[in-house]
């Protein structure tokens, strides 16, 4: 099994533009997939909506990986994600995930919570905007 990871997943969906999105979601989290962000869940394709939603608005960014633990099929980290608009303006966000992964290695379901570190108030809901 080859496990994904959430520098691999974000990076795919949000910063390698180039990468169609259907093609970067099938490689990273299974059709089933459910997340919860900041208490509020979304489906596969709600999900992918605001996934979608941040590739508009999204210029580029890194995701910067400080805690990680795989076991089994359960995974959980800790990562800043450092996101540059189009306007050129710039957000910053720690995230704490825990999730579960398929036996493909693909995400089935994460629960997260995002702490904006920089950036306006209107960038608060970025993790879930759509």
């Amino acid at each position: 099994m080859t496990r994904t990871g959430i520098e691999a997943a974000l990076n795919d969906l949000r910063f390698h533009q180039g990468v169609p999105l259907e093609e970067a979601a099938e490689r990273h989290f299974t059709p089933g997939y459910r997340q919860r962000t900041d208490g509020a869940w979304a489906d596969r394709a709600e999900f992918l909506d605001h996934i979608s939603h941040l590739r508009g608005m999204v210029a580029g960014g890194t995701v910067e990986v400080h805690d990680e633990l795989y076991d089994g099929t359960k995974y959980a980290d800790r990562h800043t994600c450092h996101i540059t608009k189009n306007d050129g303006t710039t957000v910053t966000m720690e995230v704490y995930v825990f999730a579960d992964l398929a036996p493909d290695g693909r995400f089935h379901r994460i629960e997260e919570t995002t702490l904006m570190l920089s950036g306006s108030d209107a960038d608060r809901d970025l993790g879930s905007a759509r």
